[in-house]
């Protein structure tokens, strides 16, 4: 959405960019609820099942985290349905409908091709919040972080700037790749400090 939903795009649009980031921002933190409070209730729907020791709830979670960095790392194919959000949407909707749609969408994180293991990460460890409440808030903040970067486009107001940024997005792919295994681990060491 980063290539769609800047400030030159908007202009041309006729709509204003920070409405539109709004209701981008407000629709990636509604799906990330929406996907965590579904996978809560599933988690204490299987509480009526399995009653877990908190030491099994640890390692159910340590085990979720070291299966997504080792899916990260090894370069598998992650499943994945193969669809990304209709542009068609820009010129068909107002900025509200296509800035929270999209937000929702991408919030929502599985809706859409799925670039790492860290997203069913999170869907994974709302399930064993087993909690529909702790889930929205692990899918919350989950949408959020993920509709986030929309603010880097807001100098964006030529075609040229578009391209420079797209180039610097590009060559910081990599980097974004370690951050994101660097949280997993994090993560990991926070759950192994509770098994301990």
């Amino acid at each position: 959405m980063l290539s769609s939903i800047h400030p030159l795009g908007e202009r041309t649009r006729n709509n204003q960019w920070p409405l539109t980031v709004a209701y981008y921002l407000i629709g990636g933190l509604l799906g990330g609820v929406t996907i965590g409070a579904l996978a809560g209730a599933v988690g204490w729907l299987g509480l009526q099942w399995w009653a877990p020791t908190p030491a099994s709830s640890a390692a159910a979670t340590a085990a979720v985290l070291i299966t997504a960095l080792v899916w990260d790392v090894s370069g598998f194919t992650i499943p994945t349905i193969h669809r990304q959000v209709n542009e068609d949407w820009l010129r068909m909707y107002r900025s509200w409908v296509y800035g929270g749609g999209f937000g929702f969408q991408l919030g929502l994180g599985v809706v859409t091709i799925v670039t790492t293991a860290a997203t069913y990460a999170m869907v994974g460890l709302a399930g064993l919040a087993a909690s529909p409440v702790s889930g929205a808030i692990i899918g919350g903040v989950f949408g959020l972080v993920r509709a986030l970067p929309i603010l880097t486009v807001g100098r964006i107001g030529s075609g040229e700037a578009l391209r420079t940024y797209h180039r610097t997005m590009q060559a910081l792919a990599p980097r974004a790749d370690w951050l994101v295994r660097f949280a997993i681990v994090t993560a990991g060491f926070f759950v192994a400090g509770g098994l301990l």
